[in-house]
């Protein structure tokens, strides 16, 4: 198995992982170099109200059709097996993974990870706080598009990869040495396997949905532009 990193964001109905569900989450795959190496993002149906819509955008319209968790979570098994995981305050993504894996009896084991959050706090003192829209500005990285999962977990592979090799740090292209442990001991762990949903088995899965902003370019400060959602076969 390679070694590498999965990057995650959830947007959620709520902030809590046992009350409230996911409704729409994304992973950026680096390897161990940070270089990309593949994206999946979707909206889920939560099968219920879809919460704060004035913070995720997310309206109950956008998740008709869309697939429920249990339809995407083999691929999301496939995609974090063997990776360190890593994410802006990265326990609270990981909770509610772990609860909707829960939910339909897959019990996620305990892996290596990395938060960027508190990579920021000593690589960016001048951080006027350490919310993911603050660092990213700190570090110089530019506009994306807040509070969507996938341009989140961009951002956080962004911030990662600044972290990592912001200098006096190590040879360009290279991140920490001291990374390498959680590296190698992520790909040891053994992960869980799901079948297809019946759903899938039968011909009648439902599309991924993914929400990307429409065409740019976009000012910084100029508020946050309209988001045009696109119906996948698979990726």
């Amino acid at each position: 198995m390679s070694l590498g990193y999965a990057v995650v964001d959830v947007e959620a109905t709520g902030r809590s992982p046992w009350r409230h569900r996911v409704v729409e989450v994304a992973v950026v795959l680096l390897d161990d170099r940070l270089r990309p190496e593949g994206e999946f993002s979707t909206l889920l149906d939560p099968a219920g109200p879809v919460g704060p819509t004035h913070v995720h955008r997310i309206s109950q319209e956008d998740v008709v059709g869309a697939p429920r968790f249990r339809e995407v979570a083999p691929d999301l098994l496939e995609r974090l097996a063997g990776r360190v995981l890593v994410g802006h305050h990265v326990s609270c993504d990981q909770a509610f993974l772990e609860r909707e894996f829960a939910r339909i009896g897959i019990p996620l084991p305990a892996v290596p990870m990395l938060c960027t959050m508190g990579l920021a706090r000593g690589h960016l003192p001048e951080a006027g706080g350490y919310g993911l829209a603050a660092c990213v500005e700190a570090a110089g990285l530019g506009w994306y598009p807040a509070h969507t999962a996938l341009g989140d977990a961009r951002a956080t592979a962004d911030l990662l990869r600044h972290c990592a090799l912001a200098p006096p740090g190590p040879p360009a292209g290279r991140p920490p040495a001291d990374w390498a442990a959680p590296l190698r001991e992520a790909a040891g762990v053994p992960w869980p396997r799901l079948g297809r949903a019946a759903s899938a088995r039968q011909g009648g899965a439902r599309p991924l949905i993914r929400r990307d902003p429409a065409y740019g370019p976009w000012q910084l400060g100029g508020g946050q532009p309209e988001l045009v959602l696109t119906a996948l076969d698979g990726e």
